[in-house]
């Protein structure tokens, strides 16, 4: 009998089965997909030699994640390659203001007028940012903070919507680029906690960078992969799960699932009928017969580019992609252009660029005219330089991968109380109802993105179970 099987070879599932392997179990990985990797993929989407990401490219917290610091990933072929700017939000006067691995320099491009805000803002977290993330993605009760106090002083300035916290800036540049930041979690800028989403990802920039992964995020799935294979663990791939009963017995089952597959699978009945999933996204992959004609030079040297007029159009963007029904005229767009420092991710002299934006959860429309018109905003001329694209909207991205439900990419709703407390008002989220069956994905905390944390916290309940059955 194994220790444990893992149910799903996404990030968080992979994490999962590692740091149970290191601490000698057992373990076994079941992915119904032909390769390893969820949101973490590499595929030729549009023309032979372009390897794009399916979903994440840019990864600012999979350098920061203390699980993934924590492996030697890099003996396994997982390279980080930063551009000369983490991230840059133009303007349509052909400005912009940059997210720098500097904070003198992201404060300048804000102007005078709130340089210096900026700079009181982060101040208190950049010297001391390991032991906040370290506590900020272990919450909720997987280990004592290591630092209450500054973990408390975070709370106080992030728990709040971010739209108190913006007020704090007097020019719009500084608030724009913080409404996109905040908006990479689908989530409308009065929420609550969303404070704290933009300043976590801009102290992380600040930290490490926004960097892509040398080859495409597939090379990050296959390090935890070769590095789980080192440890004992086994793989099994194009293996679907639709009951317990399909998977051989182990004294613990691991989910890197969305929670109301877990619950059908694992006969949980309506454990998580009060799960809210969130908005969609609608994502183009393109081939690109040369780089991005961006009309701000600081957007030539990013790695991601996020794409909203101002503030208000971000707002109005995001509350249309909240409700049902129509998407936004104007989508605010987050966009990665990995070739800029990932030559070999394209053929010579050519690039591979994605962008997505924001639609209402389960949209089937087409996305493809408004998307472009956006970009030709910021960078006139973009149409010419496609070869080729690949689009998805929330139908498409479900079939893709099942915990995108709706084509929510985050597992989930990050607003409101679900932000924090997720998949449901409870210390112990890791846990079900049935004793050895767990969830790992990114519907548990600390919630979307490439970086492990959910998986990781997950295995300490884990072994707990395992420790208190032997």
């Amino acid at each position: 009998m194994l220790d444990a099987v893992v149910v799903g070879a996404g990030p968080n599932g992979l994490t999962a089965a590692v740091e149970l392997a290191r601490r000698g179990f057992s373990v076994a990985v079941f992915e119904a997909k032909g390769t390893v990797g969820g949101g973490a993929r590499t595929e030729e989407l549009t023309l032979p030699g372009f390897r794009h990401d399916p979903c994440s490219a840019a990864h600012p917290l999979g350098i920061n994640s203390p699980a993934f610091r924590a492996m030697p990933l890099d003996r396994y072929g997982l390279e980080w390659l930063q551009p000369q700017l983490p991230m840059a939000h133009p303007f349509p006067d052909g400005g912009a203001a940059v997210l720098a691995r500097s904070v003198a320099e992201t404060a300048a491009s804000f102007g005078p007028r709130d340089a210096g805000t900026y700079r009181r803002l982060v101040a208190p977290f950049t010297a001391r940012w390991d032991a906040l993330v370290r506590d900020f993605m272990a919450l909720p009760l997987t280990a004592l903070p290591r630092d209450p106090l500054l973990l408390a002083r975070f709370g106080l300035v992030g728990l709040p919507p971010s739209t108190w916290l913006t007020r704090r800036f007097r020019d719009e540049r500084a608030r724009t680029l913080f409404a996109g930041l905040v908006a990479h979690v689908m989530a409308p800028l009065g929420g609550f906690a969303t404070g704290a989403v933009g300043l976590v990802f801009a102290l992380a920039a600040h930290a490490r960078g926004w960097p892509v992964a040398r080859g495409g995020s597939q090379s990050i799935s296959d390090a935890l992969t070769g590095y789980l294979t080192d440890l004992g663990g086994i793989v099994h791939t194009d293996y679907e799960v639709k009951r317990l009963d399909d998977l051989p017995p182990a004294r613990a089952y691991v989910f890197d699932t969305s929670p109301t597959a877990l619950a059908r699978i694992a006969g949980l009945g309506h454990s998580y009928d009060g799960f809210r999933y969130g908005p969609g996204v609608f994502k183009i992959d393109y081939a690109l017969d040369g780089p991005m004609p961006w009309t701000a030079p600081q957007a030539r040297v990013a790695g991601t580019v996020q794409i909203g007029a101002d503030s208000a159009e971000i707002g109005t963007a995001l509350r249309a992609a909240s409700r049902q029904g129509v998407a936004p005229e104007k989508p605010f767009l987050i966009t990665v252009q990995p070739s800029v420092v990932d030559p070999s991710r394209a053929p010579a002299g050519k690039q591979v660029f994605w962008a997505y934006g924001h639609v209402p959860h389960g949209w089937d429309g087409d996305l493809t005219d408004a998307v472009e018109r956006q970009l030709e905003r910021f960078a006139p001329g973009f149409r010419d330089r496609v070869l080729a694209r690949a689009t998805a909207g929330p139908p498409q991205l479900a079939t893709r991968n099942a915990n995108y439900v709706g084509g929510d990419i985050a597992c989930g709703a990050a607003s409101g109380l679900q932000l924090l407390l997720r998949p449901r008002l409870t210390a112990f989220p890791y846990r079900t109802r049935h004793p050895a069956v767990f969830l790992c994905s990114s519907a548990t905390p600390p919630g979307p993105g490439v970086h492990g944390m959910s998986g990781h916290n997950a295995a300490k309940a884990v072994w707990k179970h395992l420790r208190g059955t032997t």
